[in-house]
């Protein structure tokens, strides 16, 4: 039987998250909420095409949307990339233990060189 994470959700959040134009609309919400109109100004496309990427985001519960009058803002969803940063995390430190071990080699070697050698 598969295990099913929280990080299951209508749309696959990597999916979501592997388009670079998604990713910029992810960093513009981020620093505050904003609605299409104002999203499409920030990019070289339509403000339809905004809104598909932000129908992806919303479908993937990376961004949710309030109404506000007759505006609608979208909002990033901290709880959701904060479940991709968890399930990151692992990968990360084994990837900086890996670092860390080639810099130890890398470094090894380079005082075994015969041009820091004493001779």
């Amino acid at each position: 039987m598969v295990a099913h994470s929280s990080l299951q959700m209508k749309r696959d959040v990597f999916q979501a998250l592997a388009d670079p134009s998604r990713r910029a609309i992810i960093s513009l919400i981020a620093l505050q909420a904003m609605t299409p109109n104002t999203l499409s100004t920030h990019f070289d496309m339509s403000r339809q095409a905004v809104s598909k990427h932000i129908k992806v985001l919303l479908e993937s519960d990376i961004v949710f949307q309030e109404q506000q009058g007759r505006e609608i803002f979208y909002h990033l969803n901290p709880q959701s990339i904060k479940e991709v940063a968890d399930w990151l995390l692992p990968f990360k430190q084994l990837w900086e233990t890996k670092f860390s071990q080639l810099d130890q080699v890398l470094h090894n070697l380079s005082t075994l060189s015969p041009n820091n050698s004493n001779e």
